[in-house]
């Protein structure tokens, strides 16, 4: 039986306790998610916001990314994700729902409070912060649903119709509001002892949210190579001009505790909630190519240096038809996980597409190769000689190197980045996908490990789901909700 709850309580009691803890913000009496309007502050806000962004895109979108990026698989001895296994999510399901909803409502509605605020009273620190946690999280939703009100949104009864934006205009919007904010003075007026409780980023280093915003940037241009080749070239050119500086370290939330409601919420979600660690076993895609290059990570991510795994989709597979199904590796997840926003090894890994792509690839295998490296350290190891051997830096043609870049994107984003191996393989085509099932001995035989399979199970006659549809959430309330389009429909940006 698949199990309901209500998602939301995970992350708004995460939130609340990461709030009360910093006292000078809010008195301990007042309701911390209801605070009256003239404590509506920025330094009330963003927190909320951000713990609502990381909530939503490092819990329940991690678990939906993570099954379509094929790192793991519903399990065959329960339910619980069988219709995200089988590509059969619809307008009611929670997991299309609910991410828009607290997205939208929550993180969305009080980042644009924030930035309000920060406007007021000229605070271009808190501008800054707000508008680039903004951008970041209309990005994701963007990249998810294609349209998403966006021009006319946060308007609260002034317009409960609001218009759909469609992607392209919410990125260049977004990109704009970035440089407005890097264009203030941002950095003369250092965030108070309090003030820096309140960022769970970078607690208040102003120089890395510069980085931050930069990176971003880098990213949201480079999904525009397909679809507006030209303005990403132009982006991405500028900001190599300006000699913009880049993140060296993640950016995300790092101060959770494994205690209920305050831990990693894809372990609230898929473990403590759940009470069980067994929901999602190892999808032999992502395994086979583990194991084919005998990388260590598969212990860290499976416990496992041989990690046994599920056929993706083959979740009504019997005893006898899979035997070891039933000793499948589990994904390990832990109580204090970070959710990484942008990590230091997709930085770089993004850096070293960008010099490929628009500067004839001076120093892209020193960004690739530390994009590689950082991936290894972010679960205490290092890649050995790995990096000189099975995942060298390519020497031959651009599409060779960007398959490199981008497999090895898909190894380091297993946890709260899954959701973005799943865009990017939409964005290139990598991995890629196989032309056989994964139980054909051709799958092993001609070394097509860790190449994409259509789920066994799927609902969508070979198609692999591109996006979600809108949510009944939005078709029920707002008559400008557009047609709903098939799962398996590309976005903007989509490689075609």
């Amino acid at each position: 039986m698949k199990i309901s709850f209500n998602y939301k309580h995970i992350f708004l009691a995460t939130a609340t306790l990461f709030l009360v803890s910093c006292d000078s913000l809010l008195d301990i009496n007042e309701d911390p998610n209801n605070p009256p309007i003239e404590q509506a502050t920025p330094e009330v806000l963003f927190p909320a916001a951000v713990m609502s962004s990381a909530g939503m895109i490092g819990g329940q979108l991690t678990i939906v990314g993570g099954i379509w990026s094929q790192y793991w698989a519903q399990s065959s001895f329960s339910n619980q994700y069988k219709e995200i296994d089988s590509y059969n999510l619809t307008r009611i399901n929670e997991e299309v729902n609910l991410p828009y909803e607290e997205l939208m409502a929550g993180a969305l509605a009080d980042y644009q409070l924030s930035i309000q605020k920060s406007l007021e009273r000229s605070d271009w620190r808190y501008y800054l912060m707000s508008v680039v946690m903004k951008a970041y999280t209309f990005q994701v939703v963007a990249d998810l649903y294609d349209q998403v009100p966006y021009s006319q949104a946060f308007q609260g009864a002034g317009n409960l119709q609001p218009k759909f934006d469609d992607g392209y205009s919410i990125y260049v919007a977004s990109l704009a509001q970035i440089d407005d904010a890097l264009s203030k003075d941002f950095k003369s007026q250092p965030l108070d002892a309090a003030q820096q409780k309140s960022d769970f980023v970078f607690g208040g280093d102003m120089d890395k949210w510069e980085q931050f915003a930069n990176t971003l940037k880098l990213k949201m241009y480079l999904r525009m190579v397909n679809a507006k080749p030209a303005e990403a070239e132009a982006g991405i050119r500028a900001l190599y001009q300006a000699d913009a500086s880049f993140l060296s370290e993640g950016a995300g939330v790092t101060a959770f505790e494994d205690i209920p409601n305050k831990s990693n919420p894809f372990y609230e979600f898929n473990i403590r909630r759940l009470n069980t660690t067994t929901n999602i076993r190892a999808s032999i895609t992502f395994v086979s190519w583990l194991t084919l290059h005998k990388d260590p990570r598969a212990v860290s991510y499976f416990g496992n240096a041989n990690p046994i795994g599920i056929h993706q989709g083959d979740f009504n597979a019997t005893v006898q038809e899979q035997p070891t199904y039933g000793n499948a590796s589990v994904f390990v997840q832990h109580a204090t996980d970070p959710v990484w926003f942008i990590s230091a090894a997709e930085s770089n890994l993004m850096q070293a597409e960008a010099l490929e792509r628009y500067f004839g690839g001076a120093g892209a295998k020193d960004k690739y190769d530390t994009g590689v490296t950082e991936a290894f350290a972010e679960l205490g190891l290092t890649p050995g000689t790995l990096l000189t051997g099975d995942y060298a830096y390519p020497t031959g043609t651009f599409e060779q190197k960007l398959e490199a870049i981008i497999v090895q994107k898909w190894a380091a984003f297993p946890g709260s980045h899954a959701l973005e191996a799943f865009f990017e393989q939409s964005r290139t085509g990598y991995p890629r996908i196989s032309p056989v099932y994964s139980t054909d001995p051709r799958y092993l035989g001609e070394d097509r490990q860790g190449q994409w399979v259509y789920a066994k199970n799927g609902f969508t006659q070979g198609r692999f789901p591109k996006r979600l549809v809108f949510p009944d959430y939005e078709q029920t309330r707002n008559s400008n909700t557009p047609a709903e389009v098939p799962i398996y429909t590309n976005v903007w940006w989509a490689k075609q």
